[in-house]
């Protein structure tokens, strides 16, 4: 039996009302300046990606464009080789269960960055289909030192999280938002952790 069109239009009308609505958190920073703050936003920075990155992938590269415009923005010239320092980027992403812990679904691969005491875990994954409500934590880890040396000037660390139904799902919009709110106020107070809407 065809229904009549009002009643179709209805029904149409109704679904987004039953949708799970979108969520996107703040971004959570951690800051830890080192010693020779001075050092920091200026001379040439080379980005280089941490361990068990793909620099040649495209979803790396669109987190390294979104750091390396900060970088630029901050003073640096952004380098591909050579640079007077370096900015060490990590990723991580996965999937929260419902006690806001990592999910049976954990995506990333990759080491340690940290050396404040730290010990940030990095890596990256991609493709985290999945049903509208579930949610994603993002984390972007950037390190600056100087060229060949092993302490860091400065660490930070950016979480987010999202449903899978955010923009913010998607690495083009979460990188920007992620890369923003980690160089905020830069260089920061160390240890602090702040909330960038």
């Amino acid at each position: 039996m065809k229904k009549p069109a009002f009643a179709l239009l209805a029904a149409s009308l109704m679904l987004p009302a039953c949708a799970t609505p979108a969520y996107v958190s703040p971004v959570d920073v951690t800051r830890f300046v080192g010693d020779a703050p001075a050092f920091l936003g200026q001379g040439t920075i080379q980005i280089v990606p941490a361990a068990g990155l793909e620099a040649e992938s495209i979803e790396y590269g669109i987190y390294r464009d979104a750091v390396r415009l900060e970088l630029e923005e901050m003073g640096y010239r952004v380098v591909m080789v050579n640079g007077s320092q370096t900015a060490q980027l990590g990723i991580d992403q996965y999937v929260l269960d419902e006690g806001n812990r990592r999910g049976p679904v954990g995506v990333g691969v990759g080491g340690s960055t940290g050396t404040y005491g730290s010990g940030l875990g990095v890596g990256i994954g991609f493709n985290l289909g999945g049903k509208p409500s579930e949610r994603i934590a993002r984390e972007m880890v950037v390190s600056i030192r100087q060229a060949g040396g092993d302490q860091n000037l400065w660490e930070g660390r950016a979480t987010m999280t999202v449903t899978a139904n955010s923009d913010y799902a998607a690495d083009a919009a979460a990188a920007p938002r992620l890369a923003d709110a980690l160089f905020s106020g830069f260089p920061g107070t160390s240890g602090e952790t702040i909330s960038v809407e």
